[in-house]
């Protein structure tokens, strides 16, 4: 008998070749193959007639082809079928289709599902790019193997799913496979949910969902297939989110059994915060730090996650979180993702800490390495109080004296181990320092805040970050003026630059950005480089044109900044280097350039670096060619709102979870049958049932369904969600 856990290669029909094919498409074991889902359902059990079909409507039609070729036209070769039932025919037409020219034969029977559309001369109707299935194709099968297909594929409702290995392995390969596979499975398949959760959520067996998953009853709803709302699919995809979140929440209870690090939050504590700050906080922020500040307090290790839009004051609670360790006589460590956003962080916490008399250093990888290795002795020594860096952190030979809070800025930008290797350079190993003595310090595992000025929608908060308590700063700071955002073609730029001068001319500077650093002879794209020296040379002669981009070095990066922040140069031309960190209050417009090329957050975080002041500031966004459907959606949510979470939630849709941040290296777990946009009240559901469960034991759950539960999901934690065991 087959086990979840066997691998695919003993499955009656595969070996192993074909599960290399399967392996690329992460189909590893019995358990993945039964969780390939359908992506979509086909009604074969009445399909329609030709006749009966209406222009503008999705159908599935069984049909005989009749006729096929290629013929070719200026632009691409093009290939038509002819299907048809009985007198009524049917035209099928595929562009680029010269792979299509052996594929049908007359006689046989195919499935046909796509759009009707009206043929160009009228009357006859057409599919234009079909998908199609070859029906009981005698040059493929035999005998019993000719009826079993047929079977699965006519007069029922049939599972369509995606092929592999480059069409080897076809939606009717995969129905043959797992319908085989789920014959062989026990009758009675082991349910690792607690049964008060399968109760309270009206969850169905396991071996019926998986049944009926794949091979729907023929009365099911059509429309809750297609959208995976069926009694079968709410199973599958709660129970996933279920073992995940879990496991995160156990995450959660496992940190806090860890000694941590009780600071102490007394009067004096509470003095050198007011001391340093700037203004007078938002809501927002007190409530905040009261927060960080209470679980700081605490024993086991702080973990929690600070969000908040641009522009709403993440760093200055960052530097009084500082300060309460630093007051208890620990270091603190605040990695940041770029050289460029380190040393904003430097020069801030140096004008904002310095005068306080806190011993603020820089390490980044670009630092002569005499200098690295002063800054490393001071470190060590425990000299050094705020440590702010890159990735130059985590290097080896760098040691912390005393380490009691870590910050990780732009959190998404680094690996989850990453953050493992900072929280580990406690020194609690070394001998003791004596620049600690009589501090009272105790060693333990550091508090960890993390921070991200990408807003993160709720459901990736629960999962990419469902370990983590969050923090949410919702208040921008007084004084702020709502940033106009206007979108224009690349032909009005001569109004544009008109408009961007006058602002220069009453005294403000200006921001123009561009995707590229250098123009290439394929890329129709305006690069940086070229467009600096336009606009010094020909368009704003008389102004003080910067250029600022990711290929210089940081001596020249830092020169041209201060001179921006200085007020010694009017425009600031720069790729995207300024998304994050840049803070010059006298910058008050923003011109993107081929705007369409940027995704959502980056337009959002490219125009938080203005509005920063008391005066109205413009985001004009230059469009250059042809927009996509998405580019439109991306352009027109900018104009229309500069609330972060609403434009957050829009670029979750638009790019999905995968791709949210632009990299994998989030930890985004990876779901086999789950969809984070789709099935967020099935998530929150599953954070709530998780919590109870590890509640127990209690008369609603017992001890032998808890361990149960556990077991399952220790031993698809990493494999199935691709996380790792980190905290």
């Amino acid at each position: 008998m087959l086990e979840p856990t066997t691998s695919v290669q003993y499955v009656k029909g595969i070996g192993p070749r074909l599960a290399e094919v399967l392996g690329a498409k992460g189909i590893h074991t019995v358990d993945n193959l039964l969780h390939y889902l359908p992506f979509r359902y086909e009604d074969r059990v009445n399909p329609r007639g030709i006749s009966e079909l209406r222009p503008g409507e999705m159908a599935t039609v069984i049909a005989e082809v009749r006729t096929s070729g290629v013929f070719r036209t200026r632009r691409m070769p093009i290939f038509q079928m002819t299907a048809s039932q009985g007198r009524s025919r049917l035209k099928c037409t595929w562009f680029n289709g010269a792979y299509l020219r052996d594929r049908f034969k007359p006689g046989q029977m195919v499935a046909l599902y796509g759009k009707v559309e009206e043929g160009r001369y009228g009357g006859e109707l057409q599919l234009m790019q079909p998908q199609f299935e070859i029906l009981g194709d005698p040059s493929e099968e035999e005998g019993g193997e000719l009826k079993a297909a047929s079977s699965l594929e006519v007069g029922r409702i049939v599972p369509i799913y995606e092929s592999a290995g480059q069409g080897r392995l076809t939606p009717r390969w995969f129905r043959r496979v797992i319908h085989t596979l789920l014959e062989n499975l026990p009758p009675e398949l082991a349910d690792p949910v607690p049964s008060g959760v399968r109760r309270r959520m009206s969850l169905i067996a396991p071996r019926e969902a998986l049944w009926r998953v794949h091979w729907p009853d023929p009365g099911e709803s059509f429309q809750d297939l297609q959208t995976s709302r069926t009694p079968a699919h709410i199973r599958l995809i709660f129970e996933e989110l279920f073992f995940l979140e879990l496991g995160l929440e156990l995450k959660r209870r496992e940190q806090k059994a860890q000694v941590g690090i009780a600071f102490s939050l007394d009067n004096r504590v509470r003095e050198a915060i007011k001391k340093i700050l700037p203004f007078h906080p938002t809501a927002a922020q007190k409530r905040v730090l009261k927060e960080i500040a209470f679980d700081m307090e605490k024993p086991f290790p702080m973990r929690r996650l600070l969000q908040g839009d641009v522009g709403s004051g993440k760093t200055i609670v960052a530097f009084e979180a500082a300060i309460i360790a630093m007051e208890n006589g620990y270091q603190v460590a605040l990695m940041a993702p770029t050289e460029i956003l380190a040393q904003q962080h430097y020069f801030s916490a140096r004008r904002i800490l310095e005068n306080a008399g806190y011993r603020v250093v820089l390490l980044t990888g670009s630092l002569e390495e005499d200098r690295k290795r002063e800054i490393r002795r001071h470190i060590g020594q425990g000299n050094a109080q705020l440590v702010i860096g890159t990735h130059a952190l985590i290097e080896q030979n760098v040691e912390f004296a005393r380490l009691g809070l870590v910050i990780v800025d732009e959190q998404h930008r680094f690996g989850v181990m990453q953050r493992f290797k900072l929280m580990k350079k406690s020194g609690e190993d070394l001998p003791s320092n004596p620049a600690l003595a009589g501090s009272g310090a105790v060693s333990g595992e550091p508090d960890v805040l993390v921070m991200t000025a990408t807003p993160i929608p709720r459901t990736l908060a629960l999962t990419l970050y469902g370990d983590l308590d969050v923090s949410v700063l919702d208040e921008m700071p007084p004084g702020r003026t709502p940033i106009v955002t206007r979108r224009v073609s690349g032909d009005r730029a001569d109004e544009v630059w008109q408009f961007l001068g006058k602002q220069v001319a009453a005294g403000h500077q200006a921001y123009v950005v561009y995707p590229v650093i250098e123009e290439n002879e394929e890329s129709e794209l305006k690069a940086a480089i070229k467009m600096s020296k336009e606009l010094e040379r020909r368009i704003f002669p008389d102004l003080r044109v910067g250029l600022l981009h990711g290929r210089m070095s940081a001596d020249e990066k830092e020169d041209v900044m201060r001179r921006f922040q200085k007020g010694e140069l009017d425009i600031l031309v720069s790729t995207t280097v300024i998304e994050v960190g840049v803070d010059v209050a006298n910058a008050t417009i923003m011109v993107v350039e081929h705007a369409e090329r940027f995704g959502l957050a980056q337009l959002h975080q490219l125009r938080g670096r203005i509005g920063r002041g008391a005066a109205k500031s413009y985001c004009v966004l230059m469009t250059g060619g042809k927009v996509s459907e998405d580019g439109e959606r991306r352009l027109d949510a900018m104009v229309r709102t500069t609330d972060g979470f609403e434009i957050a939630e829009l670029d979750l849709e638009l790019r999905g979870p995968g791709e949210f941040f632009g990299t994998r290296q989030a930890g985004m777990p990876s779901f086999q049958v789950a969809n984070l946009i789709r099935d967020r009240q099935l998530l929150e559901a599953a954070k709530r049932e998780a919590a109870a469960v590890l509640a127990g034991p209690n008369q609603d759950v017992s001890k032998q369904e808890i361990d149960r539960a556990l077991r399952h999901m220790r031993t698809r934690w990493q494999k199935t969600y691709g996380l790792v065991e980190v905290g």
